[in-house]
């Protein structure tokens, strides 16, 4: 669920690892917080271009749309709105409780990514937005995201941006330069705790090279039709300090297809 809550950052603190981390329970805790962040418009990507730049990607809307990871709600109402049939499902139960409380057209279910409880073949559409790099078993998750989707049905992915999670810029400067820490190829766990318009948020995720999420698509049998590398795409007059977020991407969109 990280959205562009880094573009803000100095430095690169965010590469550098921390210790364990129990994702589930860790976005459980900041359900109440992410809800306040998530519904205030215009307060982050999502609202800004986001949303926009990733359902451009999507197919038309067929008999079944999951959505895996869904928070509290927001993309799923938003696919709702666009005329999908949409079943949202999230491990935290205190997100589930915020999705259902937002709508009574949205079908929500807790349960765990990594073991669907869909019946194999079914769904034409699968999204995560902004899912994967906060669940503990991401190549479990999309093998079962592969087992759901029809011959023909499409995957839909977008994450934060592994350069992103990698590194930092060293300041707020338009040039300023881009460092890693440590190595790009190793996974590990990483928090932000961002304050921003008067609301704080604390996200837990962890840090994957591309490698491992082609890797896990290789392996459900899904197969890439579509990939965009999305930088801030909105003027850098709306905040100066993410015109250093022009030269990098900070977000990936995928789309996947079943064969």
């Amino acid at each position: 669920m990280p959205e562009d809550q880094r573009a803000a950052q100095s430095g690169p603190s965010r590469s550098e690892p921390v210790g364990p981390i129990d994702l589930r329970d860790a976005w459980n805790r900041q359900a109440d917080a992410w809800t306040r962040w998530a519904r205030e418009p215009g307060h982050d990507s999502y609202w800004r271009f986001g949303r926009m730049a990733f359902f451009e990607l999507l197919p038309p809307p067929g008999q079944l749309t999951l959505d895996v990871g869904c928070g509290e709600g927001r993309v799923a109402r938003d696919l709702v709105s666009l005329g999908h049939h949409v079943v949202a499902l999230d491990a935290s139960k205190a997100m589930v409780r915020q999705a259902v409380d937002a709508s009574d057209r949205l079908p929500v279910l807790v349960a765990d990514g990594a073991a669907l409880p869909v019946l194999d073949r079914v769904c034409d559409l699968v999204i995560a937005y902004m899912s994967l790099q906060d669940v503990d078993d991401m190549p479990s998750a999309v093998r079962e995201i592969g087992r759901v989707l029809k011959p023909g049905g499409h995957f839909c992915m977008a994450i934060v941006h592994p350069i992103n999670s990698a590194g930092g810029f060293q300041n707020l400067d338009p040039d300023a330069p881009f460092v890693i820490k440590g190595s790009y190829l190793e996974s590990h766990p990483y928090v932000d705790t961002i304050e921003r318009g008067g609301l704080t948020m604390t996200f837990s995720s962890v840090h994957r090279p591309i490698e491992a999420y082609f890797h896990a698509l290789e392996v459900a049998g899904l197969v890439i039709e579509s990939l965009r590398e999305v930088p801030v795409l909105v003027p850098s007059s709306d905040d100066p300090r993410h015109e250093r977020w022009r030269r990098l991407p900070m977000f990936l969109y995928v789309r996947a297809v079943r064969p």
